[in-house]
């Protein structure tokens, strides 16, 4: 094994276990789940920084920490769409990584700042698409009389929405003022 792929192995580990504890440092909305929090900001830098694959599995093991330490689980195929399957979803923030680097040897910031934009609305949007599937087929009964759809789309749009633009003025703000971070050492 090489010393670049070590690397990001162990770093996917350590922000891995990042993303664990600021989903703990979280504002929680509701009592059957949801919080605005830091969570994604690891994921999305490790997409930043080595690609979509390695923000595949940082997210990947984000939702499976999640799970394991007490997640809401109701049956297994909701337990894999709102932990497995949303939290790897926002790996995939790193198709835009390759625009991001050319933007950063640019040195143009506006264009930094647009493409971690957009990666990162990639990969929220995707993960709140997941937490609102699963909230129409597993939690429809909180809804009432309402409709399940439009209910579930506002009840996870209401901590999904600030969590993504979070995580975008975070990850912009690292990346901007230190684009080093991209930087992968040998």
């Amino acid at each position: 094994m090489n010393n670049k792929r070590l690397l990001m192995m162990v770093e996917i580990a350590i922000f891995a276990a990042i993303g664990l504890v600021l989903d703990q440092v979280s504002f929680k909305l509701w009592p059957q789940g949801g919080s605005i929090s830091l969570v994604m900001v690891p994921i999305v830098l490790m997409a930043f920084r080595w690609g979509t694959i390695a923000g595949l599995i940082t997210g990947l093991l984000v939702g499976g920490l999640q799970a394991i330490m007490g997640g809401y689980i109701l049956t297994p195929l909701q337990g894999f769409i709102d932990y497995f399957f949303a939290f790897t979803a926002v790996g995939l923030a790193g198709v835009m990584r390759n625009r991001i680097i050319n933007a950063s040897k640019k040195e143009s910031k506006k264009q930094m700042v647009a493409y971690i934009a957009i990666g990162t609305f990639i990969g929220g949007m995707l993960r709140y698409i997941a937490h609102t599937v699963s909230g129409i087929i597993f939690f429809a009964e909180y809804a009432g009389k309402q409709n399940v759809y439009w209910y579930s789309i506002i009840y996870n749009g209401s901590y999904m929405i600030p969590a993504i633009i979070l995580t975008i003025i975070v990850a912009a703000l690292l990346f901007t003022s230190a684009p080093r971070l991209l930087e992968q050492k040998r």
